[in-house]
């Protein structure tokens, strides 16, 4: 196939630096993925390091956007990691198909899908924009599990 749109998964990742952590732990009693036909449907994931630490507070009070853009960011390296760790390779990834995005802000806040680009951003970056571009939901949430700033849902289009 000739396609030069389409990229290597892994091979973006290692240009931007990226080595994906182990997939963190669920914190609660549910499964981290779960297939349905050709759809992979992600648990929540929110802004933790391979270290273990958390990212928190209330964007718009104590986090500034710049930051929580970063914390989605961080949030999409969890959400590949998942991704890698059910599919055994990146490649198998056939479209990213929807985002949800929660923000926990303050009641005022209003530029969530700012927030939320840094998840965005880094899937486009890593799958190119045929396979990473993706529809979006934003959204401002009065508190998320544990204060993390950022709580991010996906579902992907997968092939055997």
């Amino acid at each position: 196939m000739s396609d030069v749109s389409v990229v290597d998964p892994q091979q973006r990742l290692r240009e931007l630096g990226i080595v994906l952590p182990h997939p963190p732990p669920p914190v609660a009693n549910f499964a981290p993925a779960v297939r349905a036909g050709n759809l992979l449907f992600l648990s929540g994931q929110g802004p933790i390091t391979a270290a273990g630490e958390r990212h928190v507070g209330k964007v718009g009070l104590d986090v500034s956007i710049a930051d929580a853009y970063q914390h989605a960011r961080l949030t999409a390296i969890n959400l590949l990691a998942v991704l890698s760790h059910e599919l055994g390779s990146l490649a198998r990834v056939s479209r990213i198909v929807k985002v949800l995005g929660m923000v926990n802000a303050t009641s005022g806040f209003q530029e969530h899908p700012r927030v939320l680009n840094g998840c965005s951003d880094l899937l486009v970056a890593v799958f190119g924009e045929q396979i990473g571009r993706h529809a979006r939901s934003a959204v401002g949430m009065g508190s998320l599990p544990a204060g993390i700033t950022v709580e991010i849902e996906l579902i992907a289009a997968v092939r055997d």
